[in-house]
């Protein structure tokens, strides 16, 4: 499954919609993206599953690059 995480740079940082990025991964569940992203210090504030007619939108786009995590 691929999921899209919304996330803020800093753990300690205020989420400010402005400043949120986004990234793709791959894995089983959102715990299992979670623990791929526990050493990164990314205040996640949101993470979703994409399939279907979504990911194919999200695909289309210049900004998706499936993380290597």
């Amino acid at each position: 499954m691929i999921f899209k995480v919304y996330f803020q740079d800093f753990a300690n940082e205020v989420p400010i919609r402005e400043n949120t990025k986004a990234i793709y991964v791959e894995a089983g569940s959102i715990a299992e993206v979670r623990n791929k992203l526990k050493d990164r210090s990314y205040n996640i504030e949101f993470i979703q599953e994409i399939k279907g007619d979504f990911l194919d939108y999200e695909k289309a786009s210049d900004s998706y690059v499936l993380e290597n995590v």
